[in-house]
């Protein structure tokens, strides 16, 4: 159990490596033998690249596109808005359980597919319909309620300022790396109810999955061992975590689904926050009418997150659904068995649901960036909370903050479903840290 539980833990934050680096072009794998089908991995696409690539296919194809996700992996991309939500809603023809996927069945898939750690079916509630779903999907989502809004702020708040005061003195910081990876991370282990040490551990074991390199399998190994000995701790002495809520929540979820499910919410939660913090403080920085509207006041925070949602969703692509039988979808015919990839920032970018301009609405959530349906992501609230506070912290306590590099110059991670900065480098000369003792350690 803790070995498959692992892989997926390794495939959900990092999972996909951008295969063998293959140059984007028309012509790559067939979509079931019909279509020629553009790859979207390789070196040559980055996170800044894949939108100008998602507007191409939507002019060739329409709003669902036939792609490649890896080597020899067929898939179609759902990049209209209205297409995106039917798939997301409907899951009498799209389900969300990969022992669908025909490819798969067929023994079509290459035992070393980057893509099969990613869409392998375990016991959570990412890879499930109907009443199953709703049945982890009540326990996390009770899981996550009780969660303390204020307490959270707080801690948030806290270790924000300690991550800051660890690089102040050196009047630079690379904001990915010093800041806005270190901080979800710090934020979850407490969250699950782990103690500092052993949350440092889980820690240093997922930044060993992240890399995706020879060490990785090592270090899925350590972070599936650290999470069944929380679970089975917290099953002798159940406390105020998240944790603890599953076990002991109604639905009676085993220690396997657990910690499945925790895998799911931790890694694949940690990095949506973390490109979300990167991409606002990008944003803030590289873009003067943006800053001026929120030191201004006229945007609120809130306001300002959901427009970086729009433009920027942290998660480009999400895997996946497969179609139940033969249907019509989005112009194209999609076969029982296809796997249909959910194009989050393309669908956001679509022209058939933005003002004339282009430009989302202010206040408007209606983006798709946590995906919608029954599936919709169900810690959204902590993660705006986490997010938030981390933007609001760094404004406040490093005001004269700029880029160190020309914006050009930034690096980004090259990966078909994450839209994340590799590096954020900073300068900064007048770092207002808090007074009095340091902040507490979480």
């Amino acid at each position: 159990m803790t070995t498959p539980a692992a892989e997926a833990a390794a495939s959900a934050g990092a999972g996909a490596s951008s295969g063998d680096g293959a140059e984007p072009r028309a012509g790559g794998c067939p979509v079931a033998g019909r279509m020629a089908a553009t790859p979207i991995f390789g070196e040559q696409l980055d996170g800044d690249m894949m939108p100008r690539l998602y507007e191409r296919l939507r002019a060739e194809h329409g709003p669902v596109a036939p792609v490649a996700v890896a080597p020899g992996i067929e898939a179609w991309l759902v990049l209209g808005h209205r297409e995106l939500v039917r798939l997301s809603r409907e899951e009498q023809d799209f389900s969300h359980d990969p022992r669908r996927w025909r490819q798969l069945r067929e023994g079509r898939v290459p035992e070393d597919s980057p893509i099969l750690p990613m869409v392998g079916w375990r016991p959570a509630l990412l890879f499930a319909d109907g009443q199953q779903h709703r049945r982890m999907r009540a326990a996390v989502s009770d899981a996550l309620s009780r969660i303390n809004g204020h307490e959270l702020r707080r801690g948030v708040r806290a270790l924000s300022e300690r991550l800051i005061t660890e690089f102040a003195d050196r009047k630079e910081a690379d904001l990915v790396s010093d800041y806005a990876r270190k901080l979800p991370l710090m934020v979850i282990t407490g969250l699950l109810g782990l103690d500092e040490p052993t949350g440092r551990e889980l820690v240093k074991a997922i930044a060993g999955l992240v890399v995706a390199n020879a060490d990785s399998a090592d270090a899925s190994k350590r972070m599936g061992s650290i999470l069944l000995a929380l679970i089975e701790e917290k099953r002798r002495r159940p406390g105020n975590d998240v944790t603890s809520a599953l076990l002991h929540h109604p639905a009676r979820l085993t220690d396997e689904e657990v910690l499945h499910n925790l895998v799911v919410m931790f890694v694949a939660g940690n990095q949506t926050t973390v490109n979300w913090i990167a991409t606002t403080l990008r944003i803030l920085l590289c873009d003067p009418a943006f800053r001026s509207s929120l030191s201004g006041g006229h945007l609120s925070v809130d306001d300002a997150l959901d427009l970086v949602l729009w433009r920027f969703p942290p998660t480009q692509n999400f895997p996946a659904r497969y179609a139940t039988r033969d249907l019509r979808f989005g112009g194209q015919e999609v076969r029982a068995g296809d796997m249909l990839i959910l194009g989050l920032a393309a669908a956001n970018a679509d022209p058939d649901i933005l003002p004339e301009d282009g430009t989302p609405v202010v206040g408007n959530r209606s983006h798709l960036a946590f995906g919608a349906g029954p599936h919709t992501c169900p810690a959204q609230d902590p993660a705006r909370l986490i997010t938030r506070t981390a933007v609001d912290t760094i404004r406040h306590r490093l005001p004269d903050l700029e880029l160190a590099v020309p914006e050009a110059e930034l690096a980004w991670i090259k990966s078909p479903w994450s839209k994340g900065l590799a590096a954020l480098p900073v300068r900064f000369t007048e770092p207002q840290l808090p007074r009095g003792p340091q902040a507490p350690r979480s």
